[in-house]
């Protein structure tokens, strides 16, 4: 790019739990990009280039959104989740 430094993208992902604004940041270090989403805090992920970070980004926001509703459908006692024990 010249010494210039790559800036940061924000788009829309569309999810079937809605859109959702994330930021796509060029990663140094690996190349690609580095996604964060500002609506779920817990949403970091990486893309070797824009159309996988899109497809990381997708995955990882229905992930989120799943496990928020798991969670807290447990809490509430409509369901139970099963823990095991990793044994290494």
């Amino acid at each position: 790019m010249g010494g210039m430094k790559a800036e940061k993208k924000q788009l829309i992902i569309t999810t079937p739990y809605g859109p959702y604004k994330v930021v796509l940041e060029p990663e140094p270090d690996m190349g690609g990009y580095m996604i964060t989403v500002p609506k779920r805090p817990d949403v970091i992920s990486w893309g070797k280039n824009l159309a996988h970070a899109k497809r990381m980004a997708k995955e990882a926001i229905e992930c989120s959104v799943e496990g928020s509703v798991l969670i807290a459908a447990e809490k509430e006692g409509i369901i139970s989740l099963r823990k095991q024990r990793v044994v290494a």
